[in-house]
């Protein structure tokens, strides 16, 4: 990579970064994370470009001879004539309407299935209650490691008061949910928070959209009994209880 002229070198590091972001992390991240990891790249090649001047000249060396050698003065103006067309079609492209209506109705909070495959093991979600809420013993200790694994994992969407303003909120689209809405965990049944802990974003079906979730799926780092742990600390840290099955 060395030997490679600092624009070419860029540009390739700027292009695996890409591939790496996009389809080597599974589950795939949402398109507002992505968008947020290649700007971080963006920022930190550039500031080890320009750490050196030799290497930060030859890197604008060849805009500024796009610039201002007279023999590229054609590919100045192709340039400039394809620029604004591209993005002219671009934002169009984005503001037309759609030609055919979405599939499905749309849904807030889409219906959660029966049954769910949790780490390979089926887990029925219909009538199921928040185990933990039986060890009234326990009670205390469950809160506290729900309350821990909160601040290591969510806090920093959800925020620390549990009113979706966590530190990464403005980088996400959609935003993160306020745990205080009462339009949210206050009225859903605790059994429909793990499904949607368990399996995020990707795991939403279509008829969501456009209220797709910018979260991941958590079912490869949490445990069934950490998950029942944060929602445990959800309800009590937002002050509300949950809905119970009828």
């Amino acid at each position: 990579m060395r030997r490679l002229p600092p624009l070419p070198a860029f540009s390739l590091l700027l292009l695996g970064a890409f591939l790496l972001f996009r389809f080597a992390i599974q589950p795939p991240i949402p398109a507002s994370l992505l968008t947020l990891y290649m700007a971080i790249t963006v920022a930190a090649l550039l500031l080890y470009f320009s750490s050196d001047e030799a290497t930060w000249r030859g890197f604008l060396q060849p805009g500024i001879a796009l610039l201002l050698r007279p023999d590229l003065r054609w590919l100045r103006v192709a340039l400039g004539c394809l620029l604004p067309a591209g993005a002219a079609a671009a934002a169009l492209g984005a503001a037309l309407p759609a030609q055919s209506p979405p599939a499905e109705l749309r849904a807030v909070h889409p219906a959660p299935p029966a049954t769910v495959t949790f780490r390979g093991k089926p887990l029925t979600i219909q009538g199921l209650e928040n185990p933990l809420r039986r060890d009234e013993a326990a009670r205390a200790r469950h809160l506290a490691a729900g309350t821990a694994l909160y601040a290591a994992n969510c806090m920093f969407c959800h925020g620390d008061a549990l009113d979706g303003r966590g530190p990464f909120a403005a980088a996400l689209n959609p935003a993160p949910a306020s745990f205080r809405d009462p339009g949210t965990i206050a009225q859903l049944q605790e059994s429909y928070l793990f499904w949607r802990i368990a399996k995020g974003g990707p795991g939403l079906p279509r008829e969501s959209a456009p209220w797709n979730s910018a979260m991941p799926a958590w079912e490869p780092f949490l445990t069934e009994e950490e998950i029942w742990q944060v929602i445990l600390y959800l309800y009590e840290g937002a002050g509300v209880a949950p809905r119970r099955w009828e």
